[in-house]
């Protein structure tokens, strides 16, 4: 099925899937993960209440107990599947996709998510088979945690006084606490949840969609913005002029908070797009960097294999080890407003505290769409390492090459058709080069 993901089951509802796959997912879920009770939460999508509906009625026909934590974020999902020890939970969400989109993220045991390599792939097989409801029917029951898990989130806050603070909620679910969590006196747009997106896409990637926090900003001679994507599961930054931060560099950031009293050798998780200067400011701290793939079905299994404290990625995810090795949004915000609030109280503004951490020129993420993605990868690796062979290569997320002065990443979109292109060097002019070679390649397979 067309909605069957990497990381997730995710589409336009009645069109890549409809109700009638989804009571089949709920009826086949409890096979898979062989539990027979289930927590399920869902975002505010004008779809998620029929999602929710038909999934519930296929989970009851198959005997299962379905846990109904009602609206929520997706954190709180991760976090209540590990704190009140479920052996699976489903979010309803499709995140920050337009609102025309819905799915489904799943998790097991432990909080361990459902990929398709992890269980999504022999999920997609079970639905093709016929459905026997079973004689003894399950139900479904209340379960509303949320004072509980505004408690654990208000347990990290430090004191933010100091700071004038900007927020874009993106009328995702990040509104269901933050103004418990952050309180009055912020700046606040898009706050009212709303499934529609009606104000922008809750896709704080898309350079467009940050544009109403940055005149905030402005505006309110704020000291740091900061926007949610619509599941709070990911959140960016804007620094005081503005300007965005590129999330990436906040995993360097984040490690004034975890290893300033740590011992050396922690280990601290990136995905294989992360700027060459996270690795280099985080080496003050003698910690352990480990590289990985893109996504959490890959990142939060990664991050418990290594036993690492943190990690993140460019997309704006950032995983805990007290997470349950999930990524929180939030909690990730409330961290960096903490960081941030102490280094102003030491003289320093948050644009200077990313100066210290950003040593490199950066392309950004650069999308072409194009059906010959394996083909051009090839040739971008291939052109380069016929000229010299490079200082690093990395190969389970597209191709990562490293040279003395930059370093390049190429590797197929997971949920999109597109391939994604990322550089970075030491100064403008090497970089354009760089970019520009690579766009010749890549255009000649389109």
């Amino acid at each position: 099925m067309k909605a069957f993901k990497a990381y997730d089951i995710r589409g336009v509802y009645n069109k890549d899937f409809d109700k009638a796959d989804v009571y089949k997912i709920g009826f086949f879920l409890p096979r898979l993960l062989k539990t027979q009770k289930i927590l399920v939460g869902r975002d505010a999508r004008i779809s998620s209440p029929e999602i929710f509906e038909y999934l519930c009625k296929g989970l009851t026909d198959a005997g299962a107990i379905v846990h109904n934590a009602g609206l929520c974020t997706t954190p709180m999902i991760y976090w209540g599947t590990g704190k009140f020890g479920f052996e699976a939970s489903v979010m309803i969400t499709a995140s920050h996709n337009p609102a025309e989109y819905n799915g489904l993220k799943i998790s097991g045991k432990d909080v361990k998510p459902v990929g398709y390599d992890t269980g999504l792939s022999e999920l997609e097989k079970m639905i093709l088979e016929p459905v026997k409801p079973v004689a003894e029917k399950g139900y479904i029951t209340d379960f509303d945690y949320k004072n509980e898990y505004l408690d654990f989130q208000l347990a990290h806050m430090a004191d933010h006084s100091n700071l004038n603070i900007a927020v874009d909620v993106s009328n995702g679910m990040a509104g269901l606490f933050i103004k418990d969590i952050l309180g009055p006196q912020v700046h606040y747009i898009f706050d009212e949840i709303d499934g529609r997106f009606p104000n922008h896409e809750a896709n704080p990637l898309i350079p467009e969609n940050v544009v109403d926090l940055q005149n905030l900003v402005k505006a309110k001679k704020a000291d740091i913005g900061v926007i949610f994507d619509g599941d709070a599961d990911r959140v960016m930054f804007v620094d005081e002029n503005a300007r965005f931060i590129s999330p990436d560099l906040i995993i360097a950031l984040l490690g004034h908070h975890f290893l300033k009293n740590s011992q050396p050798g922690e280990r601290v998780l990136q995905d294989i797009r992360t700027s060459k200067a996270v690795g280099e400011y985080l080496r003050q701290f003698g910690v352990e960097m480990h590289m990985w793939r893109v996504g959490r079905a890959y990142a939060a299994l990664k991050l418990k294999q290594i036993d690492g404290l943190f990690g993140g990625e460019l997309a704006g995810h950032y995983y805990f080890k007290e997470f349950y090795y999930s990524d929180s949004g939030i909690l990730a915000a409330i961290l960096v407003l903490n960081i941030v609030a102490e280094m102003k109280k030491q003289g320093f503004k948050f644009s200077e505290l990313m100066e210290r951490i950003e040593t490199y020129e950066n392309s950004g993420e650069i999308n072409f769409k194009l059906e010959r993605k394996t083909e051009a990868m090839e040739a971008v690796k291939n052109y380069y390492f016929d000229q010299a062979k490079p200082d690093a290569f990395y190969d389970f997320d597209g191709y990562r090459l490293e040279y003395p002065d930059w370093w390049l990443n190429i590797r197929p979109s997971n949920t999109e058709p597109y391939l994604r292109f990322i550089a970075e060097a030491k100064n403008k002019e090497l970089l354009d080069k760089v970019v520009n070679q690579c766009t010749q390649i890549i255009k000649s397979f389109s």
